[in-house]
C-alpha cells in the first residue's frame, strides 16, 4: 500500500509540475527599446523591475532590452508651461533611433511626454506601450471606484489622464490647485536625488488627500513611485505608472505556452 501511495504522490507532483509548465509564460523574441533618462532615477527602476517581475528563472529567458536614456531630452513640463524648449524633436529621434537599433515595441518611462506622443504616435514605425492606458488599466483593477491622481504641473495642465480616464470611463480625484506645487516638487526632489525629503513631502500630501477620500494614490510621473517607496505608507494604496508599465511591456513580451 505505501509503495502505491508513493507512486499515486509521484504521479501527482508530475502532473503538477507538467501543468506549471504549461502555463509559463514564454518570451515570444521580441526586443523591448526604452527611451528614457528622464529621469535617470525613473529609468534604472524601470529596468530593475523588468528584471524583477520577467517570468524568467535564468537568462536566457529575460527579455532583450535596448535601453536609450537621454537625460538632455527639455523638461516636458517646462515647454507645456511655456517656459522650455520643445522636447518632441528629441522624443521622436530617441523612439526612431531605438527602432534603428532593432526594437520590435517601445515604451517611454516618462508620463509628461506622453502628451506628445499622443500627437505623433501614428508617425512611429513600432508599437507603443503607452504608459497612461496601462496606468488606468491597473487602477481601475485596483479601485473600480476611481483613485487620487498625482503627477507633474504639466501633466495635470494636458490632461492627458484625464482625457485617456474619460474615454474608458474611469475616474480620477485631483489633488487642489494648492496642493499642485508640492507634488511637483516632489517629483524634482525625487530627480535630485533627495529620496528621503520626497518621501517625507509624499508621506505629507497622501495624508492630506485621504483625510478627504480613501482612496489609492495613482502615482502619474515615474518619479512619485520612487517618493512613495520612501514614504513608509502601505504599497497597496500606491499605483504606480512605472510599475504599470513594466507589466504592459511584458505581455507584449511574453506568450503563454500551448
Amino acid at each position: 500500500m505505501k509503495s502505491v501511495s508513493r507512486i499515486v504522490i509521484s504521479a501527482a507532483l508530475l502532473l503538477a509540475s507538467v501543468c506549471a509548465f504549461a502555463q509559463k509564460p514564454v518570451y515570444n523574441g521580441k526586443t523591448l527599446g526604452v527611451l528614457g533618462g528622464m529621469g535617470p532615477a525613473a529609468s534604472a527602476e524601470f529596468m530593475r523591475l523588468i528584471a524583477v517581475k520577467a517570468p524568467a528563472e535564468k537568462d536566457q529567458e529575460h527579455p532583450r532590452v535596448i535601453l536609450y536614456s537621454n537625460p538632455t531630452t527639455p523638461d516636458r513640463t517646462a515647454f507645456i508651461l511655456g517656459k522650455g524648449p520643445d522636447p518632441e524633436p528629441y522624443l521622436v529621434d530617441g523612439l526612431n533611433s531605438l527602432c534603428d537599433w532593432g526594437a520590435d515595441v517601445l515604451a517611454v518611462t516618462c508620463n509628461t511626454a506622453h502628451y506628445y506622443i499622443d500627437g505623433f504616435r501614428d508617425q512611429i514605425r513600432k508599437p507603443i506601450v503607452h504608459i497612461i492606458d496601462e496606468t488606468i488599466r491597473e487602477s481601475r483593477e485596483r479601485s473600480a471606484e476611481g483613485a487620487w491622481l498625482l503627477a507633474t504641473s504639466g501633466t495635470m495642465k494636458a490632461g492627458i489622464y484625464q482625457k485617456h480616464a474619460e474615454q474608458s470611463g474611469y475616474t480620477f480625484f485631483v489633488p487642489s490647485e494648492e496642493l499642485q506645487p508640492d507634488i511637483h516638487y516632489m517629483t524634482d526632489l525625487v530627480k535630485a536625488g533627495k529620496y528621503e525629503e520626497a518621501g517625507k513631502l509624499c508621506k505629507k500630501i497622501c495624508k492630506k488627500l485621504w483625510k478627504e477620500k480613501r482612496v489609492p494614490i495613482v502615482a502619474g510621473c515615474t518619479e512619485i513611485p520612487i517618493a512613495y517607496d520612501w514614504s513608509g505608507l502601505d504599497s497597496s494604496m500606491c499605483v504606480s505608472s512605472l510599475e504599470a508599465l513594466v507589466d504592459g511591456c511584458l505581455r507584449e513580451l511574453y506568450s503563454s505556452a500551448e
